[in-house]
Protein backbone atom coordinates (compact mmCIF):
# COMPACT_ATOMS: atom_id res chain seq x y z
CA UNK A 1 0.00 0.00 0.00
CA UNK A 2 1.42 3.30 -0.72
CA UNK A 3 1.51 6.43 1.55
CA UNK A 4 -0.81 8.88 1.87
CA UNK A 5 2.40 11.23 2.72
CA UNK A 6 5.77 11.82 2.24
CA UNK A 7 7.05 13.27 5.45
CA UNK A 8 5.25 13.20 8.90
CA UNK A 9 7.05 15.21 11.40
CA UNK A 10 5.98 14.43 14.96
CA UNK A 11 6.54 17.30 17.64
CA UNK A 12 6.05 15.79 21.42
CA UNK A 13 7.67 15.66 24.32
CA UNK A 14 6.48 12.18 25.67
CA UNK A 15 8.75 9.70 24.75
CA UNK A 16 6.08 7.23 24.76
CA UNK A 17 3.46 9.33 23.07
CA UNK A 18 6.05 9.25 20.11
CA UNK A 19 6.73 5.70 19.86
CA UNK A 20 2.97 4.65 20.08
CA UNK A 21 1.91 7.37 17.75
CA UNK A 22 4.94 7.07 14.96
CA UNK A 23 4.63 2.91 15.18
CA UNK A 24 0.88 4.04 14.33
CA UNK A 25 1.69 6.04 11.43
CA UNK A 26 4.21 3.62 10.21
CA UNK A 27 1.32 0.13 10.25
CA UNK A 28 -1.18 2.24 8.53
CA UNK A 29 1.66 3.76 5.61
CA UNK A 30 0.36 7.32 6.77
CA UNK A 31 4.13 8.72 5.74
CA UNK A 32 6.79 7.61 3.71
CA UNK A 33 9.39 9.50 6.80
CA UNK A 34 8.30 9.79 10.03
CA UNK A 35 10.45 12.27 11.99
CA UNK A 36 9.87 12.65 15.38
CA UNK A 37 11.00 15.62 17.57
CA UNK A 38 10.84 15.98 21.20
CA UNK A 39 10.93 19.65 21.87
CA UNK A 40 9.44 22.65 19.69
CA UNK A 41 12.29 24.42 19.27
CA UNK A 42 14.31 21.34 17.93
CA UNK A 43 11.59 21.01 15.35
CA UNK A 44 11.89 24.82 14.24
CA UNK A 45 15.47 24.02 13.80
CA UNK A 46 14.67 21.44 11.32
CA UNK A 47 12.22 23.53 9.45
CA UNK A 48 14.94 26.44 9.27
CA UNK A 49 17.86 24.81 8.29
CA UNK A 50 15.74 22.71 5.55
CA UNK A 51 16.19 19.01 7.18
CA UNK A 52 12.86 18.50 7.82
CA UNK A 53 10.17 19.12 4.86
CA UNK A 54 7.05 18.29 6.01
CA UNK A 55 3.47 17.83 4.42
CA UNK A 56 1.97 17.05 7.57
CA UNK A 57 2.91 17.37 10.87
CA UNK A 58 1.00 16.54 14.28
CA UNK A 59 1.86 19.20 17.48
CA UNK A 60 1.30 18.10 20.86
CA UNK A 61 -0.02 21.60 22.43
CA UNK A 62 1.15 21.16 26.25
CA UNK A 63 5.32 20.78 26.26
CA UNK A 64 7.95 22.56 28.46
CA UNK A 65 10.21 25.60 27.23
CA UNK A 66 7.85 25.93 24.55
CA UNK A 67 4.72 24.66 23.93
CA UNK A 68 2.49 24.05 20.71
CA UNK A 69 1.20 28.16 20.28
CA UNK A 70 4.61 29.23 20.68
CA UNK A 71 5.94 26.64 17.96
CA UNK A 72 2.98 28.25 16.26
CA UNK A 73 4.31 31.40 16.21
CA UNK A 74 8.03 30.54 15.48
CA UNK A 75 6.42 28.74 12.44
CA UNK A 76 4.71 31.69 11.43
CA UNK A 77 7.98 33.57 11.17
CA UNK A 78 10.05 30.68 9.30
CA UNK A 79 11.08 31.88 5.76
CA UNK A 80 9.86 28.50 4.04
CA UNK A 81 6.89 27.04 2.16
CA UNK A 82 4.23 26.73 4.46
CA UNK A 83 1.43 26.40 2.09
CA UNK A 84 1.42 22.39 1.75
CA UNK A 85 1.98 21.45 5.10
CA UNK A 86 -1.30 20.56 7.46
CA UNK A 87 -0.50 20.84 10.90
CA UNK A 88 -3.00 18.62 13.13
CA UNK A 89 -2.94 19.69 17.01
CA UNK A 90 -2.68 15.92 18.37
CA UNK A 91 -3.30 16.49 22.05
CA UNK A 92 -4.84 15.18 25.42
CA UNK A 93 -6.19 18.84 26.55
CA UNK A 94 -9.67 19.31 26.68
CA UNK A 95 -8.98 23.17 28.08
CA UNK A 96 -11.85 24.74 25.56
CA UNK A 97 -9.72 27.81 25.35
CA UNK A 98 -7.45 25.56 23.87
CA UNK A 99 -9.66 24.10 21.19
CA UNK A 100 -10.97 27.67 20.14
CA UNK A 101 -7.30 28.98 19.95
CA UNK A 102 -6.60 26.02 17.93
CA UNK A 103 -9.56 26.64 15.24
CA UNK A 104 -8.25 30.27 15.20
CA UNK A 105 -5.05 29.54 14.09
CA UNK A 106 -4.74 29.75 10.21
CA UNK A 107 -2.06 26.76 10.18
CA UNK A 108 -4.27 24.57 12.05
CA UNK A 109 -5.95 22.09 9.73
CA UNK A 110 -7.81 20.09 12.72
CA UNK A 111 -7.99 19.11 16.39
CA UNK A 112 -7.48 15.82 17.40
CA UNK A 113 -7.51 14.62 21.20
CA UNK A 114 -5.36 11.79 21.83
CA UNK A 115 -4.76 8.73 21.25
CA UNK A 116 -4.33 8.92 17.31
CA UNK A 117 -6.14 6.10 15.79
CA UNK A 118 -6.20 4.16 12.39
CA UNK A 119 -9.73 5.08 11.69
CA UNK A 120 -8.59 8.98 12.67
CA UNK A 121 -5.78 8.06 10.33
CA UNK A 122 -8.05 6.87 7.28
CA UNK A 123 -10.38 10.65 7.74
CA UNK A 124 -6.94 12.41 7.51
CA UNK A 125 -5.88 10.86 4.18
CA UNK A 126 -5.96 13.12 1.37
Amino acid sequence: MAEYYNTCLLIDDNYIDNFVTSKLLANCNFAQNIVVRQSPAEAIDSLRDGSVKPDVIFLDLRMPVMNGFEFLQAFDKLDIDKNNIKIFILSSSLDPTDIKKSFDNKYITQFIHKPLTKKILDELAP
